[in-house]
C-alpha cells in the first residue's frame, strides 16, 4: 500500500505570516518538518505543497520536492487534493507545516492505524492534554473509535464533575484517495465555518473520520509565541538533525 506524506505550505499564515520560512536555529521550519517526515518508515515519499514561489523556490534550492498549488486552494486539504491528481497513492497524509517537532513513530503510528482501519475514510491521532485553555489547539470528542466532533472550545463541558482531561487533534490526518475527492467537491459548511476547523465539513456530510490517541505530547507553531519556544525544545530533541 502506497503512502505518500504532503506538507501543506503557505506564506499568509492569518496569525504567524511567513512562518514557513522562519529560521529555528537556523533552519527554517518547513525543511525541519520536511527531514521529520523523511524519518517515516511507514512513508514511499514526502513532498511539499505551496503557492508561493518565495517557499517553492527555496524548496527547490534545497533540493526537497515541492508542487505547485493554486491560490485558490483554501485549505490544507486541498491543496493535498491537486497533489493527489499528480501523484497516486494508496493513502496521503496531510503532514501540517508548522509541525517541527513531530514525532516520525508518531506518523507511522496513524499510517498502520488507518491501514488497519481501512473502514475510516479519514483518520486523526489524539492525544490526552491537561486544562487546555486556548482556541489555538483543536479538541476532539469520540465515541470509541469514532469522532463525532472537533471544537477549539473546552469540550467535552464538566458539567457535574471536573475535567482536566480533552484530546488534542494532532495536525497528522490520512486521507483515502477517494476521500479527499469527496471532501474537494463539498460547500464549506456551517459549523466549519463557526469552528474555524475543515473537517467539520467532512463529518457534517457523514464522511467517518477514525481516532486514536498517541501517547507523548505534541506541539505546533500556531503563534509567535509558539515560535519562540520551539526554539528552545528543539534543542534537547531526540529526533533533530543538523544538515
Amino acid at each position: 500500500m502506497k503512502v505518500l506524506i504532503v506538507i501543506p505550505s503557505r506564506w499568509k499564515s492569518s496569525r504567524f505570516v511567513g512562518k514557513s520560512l522562519a529560521l529555528i536555529n537556523k533552519i527554517p521550519m518547513i525543511e525541519r518538518v520536511y527531514k521529520r517526515a523523511l524519518q517515516s518508515k511507514q512513508t514511499d515519499d514526502v513532498c511539499v505543497a505551496t503557492d508561493n514561489k518565495k517557499i517553492l523556490n527555496f524548496c527547490k534550492a534545497r533540493k526537497i520536492k515541492v508542487i505547485m498549488t493554486s491560490k485558490k486552494c483554501k485549505t490544507g486539504t486541498d491543496r493535498v487534493y491537486e497533489v493527489s491528481k499528480k501523484i497516486n497513492s494508496d493513502i496521503y497524509v496531510n503532514l501540517q507545516g508548522d509541525e517541527p517537532l513531530i514525532d516520525p513513530k508518531s506518523i507511522d503510528k496513524v499510517i498502520l492505524w488507518h491501514q488497519k482501519n481501512h473502514n475510516f475514510d479519514i483518520v486523526v491521532p489524539s492525544l490526552k492534554v491537561k486544562n487546555i485553555d486556548t482556541p489555538h489547539i483543536v479538541k476532539i470528542v469520540k465515541s470509541n473509535k469514532r469522532v463525532l466532533y472537533f471544537s477549539r472550545a473546552k469540550i467535552p463541558f464538566p458539567f457535574k464533575k471536573n475535567n482536566d482531561t480533552y484530546l488534542k487533534h494532532l495536525s497528522v490526518i490520512s486521507f483515502k484517495p477517494k476521500a479527499l475527492k469527496k471532501f474537494k467537491k463539498l460547500k464549506e459548511s456551517h459549523l466549519e465555518k463557526i469552528e474555524g476547523i475543515e473537517l467539520m465539513r467532512a463529518l457534517e456530510n457523514n464522511m467517518q473520520i477514525g481516532t486514536f490517541e498517541l501517547k507523548g505530547d505534541g506541539f505546533s507553531v500556531d503563534t509567535k509565541d509558539d515560535f519562540i519556544k520551539a526554539k528552545k525544545y528543539i534543542v534537547n530533541d531526540q529526533y533533530r538533525k543538523e544538515y
